[in-house]
């Protein structure tokens, strides 16, 4: 995927054979060969078809209830990544199948002015700033703990080092989990626009030729406020709650 410019304009393709199929007389009326298509899809049930994104809200909510209650039950530590992973399933796997079933050249913000293209590049390097110096003062302040804490012995300090490089990999684990999600919301916006059935989209018109009530519920789950909500916003509440849970074990 690519933000730079380019003077071949985006093929649009527009979303009308994700409506529902066609009656029975219009099937019999264009042959056997179309009248086939539509059923290889009757095992969607048909409120998810004419609903796609509320059905992915609906599925939202309820695990985001069963990550709050993990941290009321207290299960095991590791659990909540499972439920942040699960909430965000469905809008993941279909942003996932549309992101790859779309060529590059769809992206091409032709539309994009110059003074967009460098300011989001600048964004880009200040947030890499930011990253890279908090990095560095946590490394300094870990150092100079580690050798009040454990004195001289290099054998220790270095357990030690390699114990707390390993109990961070779940916090970058999840930072880079939610900067992939927040990548990927970034390009569907500009791929399908924020409607729940867009009328034009850039997702190209072979995407699921056929196959109308999948490619209606698949572009309607890989919906950017969905992705961001189910995957990044889940994030957010799991390392909340932990983080309000920690806060209270220590003023207890």
């Amino acid at each position: 995927m690519t933000e730079g410019g380019g003077n071949r304009p985006a093929k649009a393709a527009v979303v009308d054979d994700a409506a529902d199929p066609p009656s029975a007389e219009e099937s019999t009326a264009a042959g056997p060969a179309t009248k086939a298509m539509p059923e290889r899809d009757l095992w969607l049930p048909r409120w998810l078809v004419a609903r796609p994104l509320y059905a992915g809200w609906a599925w939202t909510v309820v695990w985001a209830g069963l990550i709050v209650l993990d941290e009321v039950v207290d299960l095991a530590g590791w659990t909540w990544y499972l439920l942040v992973l699960v909430a965000a399933l469905p809008t993941l796997i279909s942003t996932l199948v549309v992101l790859h079933a779309t060529p590059r050249s769809h992206l091409r913000a032709v539309d994009a002015t110059v003074l967009g293209h460098f300011f989001v590049r600048f964004l880009a390097l200040v947030a890499a700033f930011m990253v890279w110096a908090a990095s560095v003062v946590m490394s300094a302040s870990i150092s100079t703990t580690v050798q009040t804490v454990i004195g001289d012995s290099e054998k220790e300090v270095t357990a030690l080092g390699f114990n707390l490089m390993l109990a961070a990999v779940p916090l970058v684990l999840s930072i880079l989990w939610m900067a992939f999600i927040v990548r990927c919301a970034w390009f569907l916006r500009r791929l399908r626009g924020w409607r729940q059935v867009p009328v034009k989209t850039r997702v190209p018109k072979k995407f699921l030729k056929g196959r109308p009530r999948l490619k209606r519920v698949v572009v309607g789950l890989a919906h950017p406020g969905l992705l961001l909500v189910a995957g990044l916003g889940t994030s957010l509440l799991a390392l909340f709650v932990d983080a309000v849970e920690l806060t209270l074990n220590v003023l207890g």
